[in-house]
């Protein structure tokens, strides 16, 4: 009975929050967006603000590089991609192994450069592993990670014109983080991923508008930020 009350829990929690969410945190920019990428990992971004010399960093691969992807047809810009899963490699290779732009790098982002365990989702059909262990499960591979401006400087750069992430539920970590080392990328594409706790999604997006930081679009659980003074972007 009680394991049943859990899961009627979660369904709703599901289905209302994504709503509560949209009323709480409304974009409040006048950029055009648009949406590129797949159904599952399309992601909605203001092309005005992206160009041919961004930078772009998208963290988090899983099966499904559409939006990564998506941004070298548009620009023809460079993306450097991020995820130690293994089958997240094997996508990559047979993707986009060809593709001069896209740069792959097999490892995790964290608060830290550190080695760290991943551990498996409950449905072993999906490739995506979590640090904070979102599924509570028991098996794990472990992999190196490194805090982002550790791997900023090893890549030689010094700004982010876009950062996207999803990361099942190592966001909140990151952005600390990033925060705090004073990067400040100009689109930033945050998944808050569930079950975490809502507090945590209200703190995040509190530090981030603090930090200069406008909702430009909301898609479920995925938030598109702009910073403050990017071309029609409001603080």
């Amino acid at each position: 009975m009680i394991a049943a009350i859990r899961r009627r829990m979660r369904k709703l929690r599901s289905r209302y929050l994504p709503v509560v969410a949209r009323q709480l945190f409304r974009p409040r920019t006048r950029l055009a967006v648009e949406r590129w990428g797949s159904d599952y990992g399309g992601w909605i971004v203001p092309p005005s603000l992206l160009s041919a010399s961004s930078v772009c960093y998208c963290v988090g691969v899983g099966e499904d590089i559409t939006f990564d992807l998506a941004l070298i047809r548009r620009f023809g810009c460079h993306v450097h991609a991020f995820d130690p899963t293994p089958r997240a490699a094997l996508h990559v290779a047979a993707e986009a192994g060809k593709i001069d732009s896209y740069h792959f790098h097999p490892v995790g982002l964290w608060s830290a450069d550190a080695e760290l365990k991943f551990y498996v989702p409950r449905n072993r059909q999906h490739v995506s592993h979590s640090i904070v262990n979102l599924q509570g499960t028991d098996e794990y591979f472990v992999a190196r990670c490194r805090r982002l401006s550790s791997l900023m400087a090893e890549l030689g750069h010094s700004r982010l014109d876009l950062l996207k992430l999803d990361i099942e539920g190592a966001e909140y970590e990151v952005l600390r983080s990033m925060l705090a080392d004073r990067i400040y990328p100009t689109v930033l594409c945050v998944e808050f991923d569930q079950p975490m706790p809502f507090r945590l999604t209200r703190a995040a997006v509190r530090d981030l508008r603090r930090a200069g930081y406008q909702i430009c679009s909301i898609e479920g659980w995925n938030f598109t930020f702009v910073l403050a003074g990017a071309s029609g972007a409001t603080a």
